[in-house]
């Protein structure tokens, strides 16, 4: 064996696992299928081998600061050692239980996980394997309640790659070329810098009571939002729009869903859910990602008397609520409340907000800063006032960001945005360090062009 394999179970164990970087390379692109190939973001891999808190190492032992936590998997941290010892001490146990089948561990999660939702509401949980998955149940359920079709969903949104995620996804790099569902419309999407209204939110409302009169029967299942665009690039709902964009759905029968899959867990800052800054309670509440730190686990967290409606079918997920995956999210929880993590989201956003704004500055491309708490991004355009997107101008400097010690998202419709959406654990000594980075990557894309 050489020095670049490890054994996954001891030295004279059957499992080996090739280190080195021409292995790693080659059995990817020999044995993957051509869809689970298509998403690097890099010209060269980049190969990860640990991680510790906010912090990476490839296979040739280089540090990154991690500003994008697995696709905002990693909340509170890489190898967080209280997410470790939960899942250890579930997987000595038992592996795996099947909801068919009683076990402590999920009930008591879907407990705490009600706990951490609005008051006054009486909330169920049914545990998924994805994000994806928990959007298709969250469909299903919100047409099934209301016993209409139509449902509302925002341009440039991403919901996932399901057939009925991907329905509802508003970007068309994320729709196959192949029949989705029907029912789903796209209202444009409210965003003050890029949007087809500007910043005039009554225009933006006014779009969806025509695409209600136009493109419906005029009965609705309901309004799917992230309360602030992930992938499309950290675009925050304008204050007043989901409020009013919600009673306009409730008066055609519809509800609320809401898509944390990205906003929640305190990743804001002000609020533990992102909706929860617009004075709306939803009625469905989609979650993934970063409620397991990684482990694959998602939820969708709804009130009873929606959920209910359901009781009669059978509805399944073959690895839905497993015990360690449970174990993981239920640690994450406390982790989040013992280290504060969402008042250091405020604070630790903040500064590096703060930080982009000083580029933003200095630097011409970068048409706007956007965010709030530990969702940031920034915008590169070849010129301010016509705002066209740098798409070419970005992919160069998102190259250079690894070289620097950073991993950051190239994002949006038009691959122009820089997303920084770390592990809730980034400090605010990793700001000048970040800054420094991002400083240096304009200023050589900037010589060399």
């Amino acid at each position: 064996m050489d020095a670049a394999t490890e054994s996954a179970t001891g030295a004279a164990g059957p499992l080996h696992t090739d280190w080195s970087t021409e292995g790693i390379v080659r059995r990817r692109d020999r044995y993957y299928a051509a869809t689970q190939r298509a998403f690097v973001p890099y010209k060269t891999p980049l190969i990860f081998q640990r991680g510790q808190g906010q912090y990476l190492w490839d296979e040739k032992g280089n540090k990154y600061v991690d500003l994008l936590g697995m696709n905002v998997c990693v909340s509170v941290g890489h190898a967080h050692p209280k997410v470790t010892a939960a899942v250890k001490a579930q997987v000595d146990d038992l592996q795996h239980c099947t909801t068919m089948f009683y076990h402590p561990t999920p009930a008591h999660f879907a407990e705490e996980l009600a706990a951490k939702m609005p008051a006054g509401a009486d909330w169920v949980v049914h545990f998924t394997n994805s994000g994806a998955e928990a959007i298709d149940l969250a469909l299903v359920m919100a047409q099934a309640f209301t016993g209409h079709i139509d449902m509302l969903a925002l341009r440039n949104a991403y919901h996932g790659a399901t057939m009925g995620a991907q329905s509802l996804t508003g970007i068309s790099g994320f729709r196959h070329n192949v029949p989705l569902l029907g029912g789903i419309h796209h209202v444009a999407n409210p965003d003050p810098y890029r949007g087809a209204f500007g910043a005039d939110v009554d225009a933006y409302l006014a779009e969806i009571d025509r695409t209600i009169q136009h493109s419906t029967s005029g009965r609705l299942a309901g309004l799917l939002v992230e309360p602030v665009q992930g992938y499309g690039g950290i675009i925050e709902l304008p204050p007043g729009y989901l409020k009013a964009a919600t009673e306009k759905v409730r008066a055609r029968g519809g509800v609320l869903i809401a898509d944390e899959v990205q906003s929640g867990f305190g990743r804001t800052g002000d609020s533990f859910w992102a909706f929860e800054a617009h004075d709306v309670i939803p009625e469905i509440v989609v979650m993934a990602k970063g409620i397991g730190n990684g482990f694959p686990l998602g939820a969708v967290v709804a009130q009873r008397h929606v959920a209910e409606v359901l009781a009669d079918k059978f509805y399944f997920n073959t690895y839905g609520a497993n015990p360690v995956a449970c174990a993981a999210g239920r640690a994450v929880l406390q982790v989040l409340d013992e280290e504060g993590l969402q008042a250091n989201a405020k604070t630790v956003g903040a500064a590096l907000g703060q930080a982009l704004q000083r580029l933003h500055q200095k630097y011409e491309i970068i048409g706007e800063v956007r965010g709030r708490g530990l969702m940031q991004a920034i915008e590169l355009v070849r010129d301010r006032r016509t705002r066209e997107p740098a798409t070419a101008e970005t992919a160069t400097i998102f190259e250079l960001t690894r070289d620097l010690g950073i991993v950051v998202s190239k994002s949006g419709p038009n691959r122009n945005i820089l997303r920084m959406v770390p592990p809730l654990c980034l400090s605010l000594d990793d700001i000048p360090q970040v800054e420094t980075a991002l400083d240096a990557c304009f200023s050589r894309a900037a010589a060399a062009a």
